[in-house]
């Protein structure tokens, strides 16, 4: 690439143009490499010319010279959904212009653009696709639908709950004074105790529907999240008998502390643990491992240092098709759940702007990933989207 400077000379008439030197095509390719997108071009035949490290790191492609000149087909085959996208690039009359899409081998989501290469004598000679993981901007919109949901909710439980409180009550009431009254009746007694054990339970339904619309109120502190996560031990045991269930505690000395609520924090790990104990139903191993990752440079999602709780277990793991609901509010397979257990498990965790991810484990059993920020918390009050949080080429289309 040529520049040209025209100098004018005493006379005021033009001098004779000078060519600046061209610029170096190193300067480009560090352009490329440098750019906090990830870039994908490829030749009319497929040939692969440009792949930057974001967009092989983003897409789990090993990053290597052979990557450039190999057949995109090749190259990207762990991203079949990139692979669908450039192979409409040379057939399609409307290509994608800031349009979204979750990768199933990472599960991120990125939006993307997808170009056509013209030289001058606008012939297509390529195509080039720019994309941005926008992965964080997804799970902040969940989070802020997830508010607008509870808001709802809470203003309806609040209405019915005096409603429904009473009358659990008055049944409790009245069947305990039946109770004594007919003391000498085991029949009776028999379905009197079943009906007081049921109103309880209606009633414990009911508080647990009312903790869990209203607002988290952090108490936040310096916490050691070693000593929580041994409470929260105690505590799961004194919830949920584990029988013969083995624990195995894999907790890194070196834990910095975070800032958090303790209580909280507390009740997350307990309910998980409570969770692993009724699936494993007396037998199998719960493994509780904690661990301190520093900020990784290289990974979009990474912009502070966390900790990482993994508990694991091997008992019959979570089937693929309700691995996203599970965290719904209201959602349960047991047959006497509220379903209230792990979506205030999630609750907490967006409070203190952590993650949870359940997954299989290759041997069998499920594995809840939660990821604590180490850094001080943000205001949860509101959260910040920033106007252009979307696709390379403008922000989101709604």
């Amino acid at each position: 690439m040529t520049s040209v400077t025209s100098d004018r000379a005493e006379n005021g008439q033009p001098s004779v143009a000078t060519a600046q030197p061209p610029i170096p095509d190193r300067f480009f390719r560090d352009m490329v490499s440098s750019m906090r997108n990830g870039v994908i071009a490829i030749a009319r035949d497929g040939t692969v010319a440009v792949l930057n490290e974001v967009a092989c790191r983003a897409l789990n492609i090993p990053v290597r010279p052979s990557n450039l000149g190999g057949h995109y087909t090749d190259v990207l085959q762990s991203a079949p959904e990139i692979v669908r996208i450039l192979s409409t690039a040379f057939e399609s009359d409307h290509l994608p212009n800031r349009a979204e899409l979750r990768l199933k081998s990472t599960g991120r989501v990125i939006g993307y653009t997808l170009s056509l290469i013209r030289n001058d004598e606008q012939e297509t000679t390529g195509a080039a696709l720019f994309f941005k993981d926008l992965t964080r901007v997804e799970q902040l919109e969940e989070r802020e639908r997830l508010r607008d949901r509870l808001a709802a909710l809470g203003e309806m439980a609040a209405a019915i709950a005096h409603e429904v409180k009473n009358p659990l009550a008055g049944i409790e009431v009245m069947a305990g004074l039946l109770r004594r009254r007919l003391a000498n009746q085991a029949d009776a007694q028999s379905m009197l105790n079943d009906i007081i054990n049921e109103a309880k339970m209606a009633n414990a339904i009911v508080l647990e529907v009312l903790e869990f619309v209203r607002p988290i109120r952090l108490q936040v502190e310096q916490v050691a999240l070693d000593r929580v996560i041994h409470d929260a031990l105690y505590m799961a045991d004194s919830l949920v008998s584990r029988g013969q269930t083995r624990v195995l505690l894999e907790v890194s000395p070196d834990l910095p502390a975070i800032e958090g609520d303790p209580h909280q924090l507390r009740q997350l790990f307990t309910n998980l643990l409570s969770n692993a104990y009724e699936a494993l139903n007396g037998a199998g191993t719960v493994t509780l491992s904690a661990y301190h990752v520093p900020v990784d440079a290289h990974d979009p999602l990474s912009t502070t240092p966390t900790i990482v709780v993994d508990i694991s277990d091997d008992g019959p793991g979570v089937p693929e098709d309700l691995r996203d609901r599970i965290f719904s509010p209201f959602f349960t397979t047991k047959p006497r759940g509220s379903g209230l257990g792990l979506a205030i498990v999630r609750k907490i965790i967006d409070a203190h702007d952590g993650r949870i991810s359940v997954s299989a484990l290759p041997t069998g059993g499920a594995r809840f990933r939660v990821v604590l920020p180490v850094a001080g918390l943000p205001d949860r009050t509101k959260i910040p989207l920033t106007p252009d949080a979307g696709a390379p080429g403008g922000p989101r289309r709604r």
